[in-house]
């Protein structure tokens, strides 16, 4: 045989090596599947999840909306007692002055304890206080024996709930020297 003999698509022909994808095919087909049965399984937690989200979001707007149905349902039951005992009191025809202010004593401690059980609590600061304008709201300046810009005396208590100024004590202030 001679070599310059042969055609160019014989040598073209015994130079091709086998094509990869034919080895390959099998491989590439179970990794396809793979892969589609990967993204099935993944498709499906991502949509449990969003369900999931959007369960808890929905919970949470019901609880919160609850929530502020029924936010006062502590503190009017706290106050019910109150309520009971100005009406015993109201109801008794021939009271003495001594029953009724004894009575009013009750019912002011009762009230005094519902208040601080709903974290209400007095802003009643003593004399000689720094004023606090947060707190505080002054209602004159006038001249003491004491530090300037300092509490002289209450002239109403002021309120807390949970941290924050329900209204502010009414005081005088002592003026600069």
């Amino acid at each position: 045989m001679n070599p310059t003999s042969d055609t160019p698509t014989e040598q073209t022909e015994a130079a091709v090596p086998p094509q990869p994808e034919a080895a390959a095919g099998p491989d590439l087909a179970t990794q396809l599947a793979e892969l589609q049965a990967r993204h099935t399984e993944v498709s499906d937690a991502f949509l449990r999840a969003k369900a999931e989200a959007e369960n808890t979001r929905r919970r949470a707007e019901e609880e919160m909306a609850k929530a502020r149905r029924f936010a006062v349902e502590g503190f009017a039951e706290s106050l019910l007692p109150v309520k009971d005992s100005l009406e015993a009191a109201i109801a008794i025809q021939n009271a003495t002055p001594e029953q009724l202010l004894e009575g009013v004593h009750a019912t002011l401690r009762q009230l005094s304890q519902a208040l601080e059980r709903n974290r209400v609590m007095a802003i009643a600061p003593p004399a000689g206080t720094r004023f606090d304008p947060h707190q505080h709201q002054a209602i004159s300046v006038v001249p003491a024996e004491q530090e300037p810009n300092t509490v002289v005396a209450v002239l109403q208590k002021g309120y807390l709930i949970a941290e924050r100024v329900l209204r502010p004590a009414l005081v005088t202030v002592s003026a600069p020297k």
